[in-house]
This record gives C-alpha cells, structure tokens and sequence, in this order.
C-alpha cells in the first residue's frame, strides 16, 4: 500500500469520525481506497507513541480486529 506523505513514519492511521485506527504497515491493496477517502475528509489521527495500545487508550478501535484486516498479524511490535 502507498503509505500517505504526512504519515511516512506512522504505522497507526486513526478515522476521527469513526473512531476507528488502521495499521498502514499491513492495510492490504484493496482497502486503501480507505486511506485515500481519509486524506481527502481531513479526518485522520495519528498517535504518540505510535501503537495500537495509544490508539486504545484514546478510544480508537482496530480495523476488522487488529487494524490490519489481517486477523494472524502481530500488531505488539511498533
């Protein structure tokens, strides 16, 4: 997947209006139309530290179970 130029050193991309994070390291081709929707509403968060557990803390929620669509993908090591 293209990775979005503000966030070339991100892995955790958040939807503000969903509330919802995914894993741009493991975001399959198919679904980056999400993250192309998401650039242009101007509705994305990212996190610091960059992790699933702040994308937690704030009420974020992992894409499709663990943000990367993927349900066997390690998402612990940021």
């Amino acid at each position: 997947m293209h990775r979005p130029g503000k966030f070339e050193h991100n892995r955790w991309l958040g939807d503000k209006r969903s509330q919802v994070v995914y894993d741009l390291d493991n975001l399959p081709d198919d679904d980056a139309g999400i993250i192309d929707e998401l650039m242009t509403a101007e509705a994305f968060a990212c996190f610091g530290p960059d992790s699933l557990a702040e994308a937690r803390n704030r009420g974020y929620k992992a894409f499709r179970g663990n943000g990367s669509g993927v349900a066997d993908v390690d998402t612990s090591a940021a």
